[in-house]
């Protein structure tokens, strides 16, 4: 195989800024969730954030970035646009070690933008314009690229455009077709609570390993407890994978159900928590070591994530784990 993971998903430009919570209030945004927005939006609250940092971002793309750091070869498919954006994510993305490929949009929306504030108590608000991701369509799915990858890996965030959603299953059975594993994270309740019937379809007939918080499990199958979710969850997919933030997280396989504790670490910034945990969990899956231990590479990711500013990981996940599994 040529690479370990494959991300398909949002390629974005994250736009960064600490805030208080008065500037959430005043600018009636969803504190603690993610926002579709559209172009006026995207324009208004730019001129109104703090000061900022820009840098290469998507859920996904922050996934592959972090399973590149713990040394997995992987690839993406996501679209920009020809423009200054685009030129930035198609830099950083392949600076990271990561192979992208995918033909940019002309002559249409800009590349994406997601703005993220980020107040004192370390929970980010995300406002994204999606701008040329929504191009992403079946033709974007190189077959060739899907079939080399041991693992395909799909963001929730993309599955807003109904084109990305025919992407989704056609990746996922060019997949299968080549005996490979499809994983998926649900992203954001929010995405979950829009499309509940299509992700459940998806899940049930596609994946074969969930990421998903559990306010999305939760949401997913309309439950109020997490021991309904988790009884609900092990009947429709061979791995699950529910983080519970500073409960650590639990992986549901083969009729257990394995606790993983959080790793001890502050907290500065919750932006790419779960995006490192599933490059952990998916760098330890594809060297075929034990859940529990691809569940503890997980919550090192993560909690290295959240110790800085940024989803992008700024220490040696590599090594973090080597010294980790050490111990």
């Amino acid at each position: 195989m040529t690479y370990d993971l494959l991300g398909i998903g949002n390629a974005i430009v994250d736009v960064l800024a600490r805030c208080d919570d008065a500037f959430i209030s005043a600018h009636g945004l969803n504190k603690g969730a993610m926002t579709l927005i559209d172009a006026a939006r995207a324009e208004a609250l730019y001129a109104a954030m703090p000061p900022a940092v820009e840098v290469s971002g998507g859920s996904a793309a922050n996934t592959m970035a972090a399973f590149a750091s713990l040394g997995g070869r992987g690839a993406f498919i996501g679209k920009v646009a020809e423009d200054q954006l685009g030129t930035v994510f198609r830099h950083d993305i392949r600076a990271a070690g990561i192979a992208f490929d995918t033909p940019a949009a002309t002559g249409g929306a800009p590349t994406a933008r997601c703005l993220i504030l980020v107040t004192p108590d370390a929970q980010r608000t995300m406002n994204t314009f999606l701008g040329a991701c929504v191009a992403l369509s079946e033709a974007d799915i190189d077959e060739a690229t899907v079939g080399a990858a041991a693992v395909t890996y799909l963001e929730g965030y993309l599955f807003d455009p109904p084109a990305a959603q025919a992407a989704f299953r056609k990746a996922a059975r060019v997949a299968h077709a080549a005996g490979r594993q499809v994983a998926l994270t649900l992203s954001d309740p929010f995405c979950v609570a829009r499309h509940r019937a299509a992700f459940r379809a998806l899940v049930a007939d596609e994946i074969d390993i969930l990421f998903a918080n559990e306010h999305e499990i939760l949401s997913l199958y309309e439950v109020e407890r997490f021991e309904e979710a988790v009884a609900a969850v092990r009947a429709e997919t061979r791995i699950a994978c529910l983080t519970r933030s500073e409960k650590g997280s639990v992986i549901v396989a083969d009729g257990a159900a394995h606790a993983i504790a959080a790793e001890p670490t502050r907290v500065v910034d919750t932006t790419g928590a779960g995006d490192a945990y599933a490059a952990g969990f998916l760098a330890g899956l594809v060297r075929s070591r034990p859940l529990p231990e691809c569940g503890v590479m997980a919550s090192v990711a993560a909690a290295e994530a959240i110790s800085h500013f940024g989803a992008r990981p700024v220490a040696p996940l590599a090594q973090l784990v080597r010294d980790r599994l050490a111990v």
